[in-house]
């Protein structure tokens, strides 16, 4: 019998590693609200959040439908609370083991995508010209 090593344990994404992934995408403002949650935003509508969860970090973003749908299954992750009880589809990843952090990425990165989407034709040329 071989005893395979454990695979090495990687503290979850930290605020300043979101805050540091969010800024890298192009076109974003950065505001502090909400009792002290990091709030990203493209062409004025918000993508992503830091915060919100008892005072321990937890990162809110926009899901597509079928993400809205499966996610929420996931331990540690949730329909993001206030946004999602009001028909919005935005989960929230509050505990582990929840999502990795390249998962979590690409959720912000594709929560950043929709809203860019749904900007107008104008805010969407002056963010990609």
């Amino acid at each position: 019998m071989t005893l395979q090593s454990p695979q090495p344990i990687h503290p979850p994404m930290t605020r300043e590693e979101f805050n540091v992934f969010c800024a890298i995408l192009p076109a974003t403002t950065h505001v502090v609200q909400w009792g002290n949650s990091d709030v990203w935003k493209v062409g004025g509508k918000v993508f992503a959040i830091c915060g919100w969860n008892d005072g321990a970090d937890a990162f809110t973003f926009k899901a597509s439908d079928l993400a809205f749908e499966v996610l929420p299954d996931t331990p540690g992750i949730r329909p993001a609370p206030y946004m999602a009880s009001r028909g919005l589809k935005w989960l929230q990843h509050y505990a582990e083991p929840g999502l990795s952090d390249v998962e979590l990425r690409e959720h912000l990165h594709a929560s950043y995508d929709m809203v860019v989407a749904g900007l107008s034709k104008k805010k969407r040329a002056e963010i990609n010209p």
